[in-house]
């Protein structure tokens, strides 16, 4: 399913990427922190708000519990942010992403029910946002600022043809590396032109950020 609409809790250079890149594609965010200066500087690019996000009534008073995901970016202050992830749990939210500082951090707002858990030092708030504000893609590596490195969860329409029936290079202008049966799967990289594509394959690709755009919107 595609979210369209998020919640950012906490708005330090990582949110504040986060809020930035999901607003510029379109998707409605509600951005939160306790600290004034950063709630302006994003007053132009979202709608920006001071609040207490360990508060579950302030929560609550800005409509969270109708977000589709919540990310929960303060990953340096733990109690912050278990405290911030119980009160989206009770609002309801049905995905949460949470910071985490270290693999303790980690392991703690795992054990709370958070849906993904990120360290920063690891993936960068763009490319989350652009998983985030995607229906199909299960994931994203930028190789240079033009070319992708990408996961397509299989698109109904592909289910049961061919490789060279599909012809995605001619059709898309992208290259498939491989296939996963599933986002646990082992990546098959001994394909041939009559590789048949199954329900539960997720196809890996290189391609432009504009090809990958046009893939992401097939079904």
């Amino acid at each position: 399913m595609k979210r369209e609409k998020f919640c950012i809790l906490g708005l330090g250079i990582f949110g504040s990427t986060i809020a930035t890149h999901l607003s510029q594609r379109g998707c409605d965010v509600i951005a939160v922190d306790m600290d004034g200066s950063c709630v302006e500087r994003l007053a132009d690019i979202c709608e920006a708000v001071q609040a207490d996000f360990t508060d579950l009534s302030q929560l609550q008073d800005l409509g969270i519990e109708d977000v589709d995901c919540a990310v929960v970016a303060t990953g340096s202050h733990l109690e912050q942010s278990i405290l911030g992830v119980l009160n989206l749990k009770e609002l309801g939210v049905p995905y949460i992403i949470a910071k985490a500082k270290n693999r303790k951090y980690a392991t703690v707002l795992t054990k709370l029910g958070v849906d993904r858990v990120i360290q920063p030092e690891k993936e960068s708030g763009k490319r989350i946002a652009k998983l985030l504000s995607s229906s199909n893609l299960a994931d994203i590596v930028e190789l240079d600022p033009n070319t992708l490195l990408a996961e397509l969860v299989a698109p109904a329409s592909w289910i049961g043809k061919s490789i060279i029936e599909l012809d995605l290079r001619n059709r898309y202008g992208v290259n498939i590396i491989g296939i996963k049966k599933g986002v646990e799967g082992r990546l098959s990289i001994l394909l041939d032109a009559t590789t048949v594509i199954e329900k539960g394959d997720n196809i890996v690709f290189i391609g432009t950020n504009e090809a990958v755009e046009r893939l992401n919107n097939i079904d």
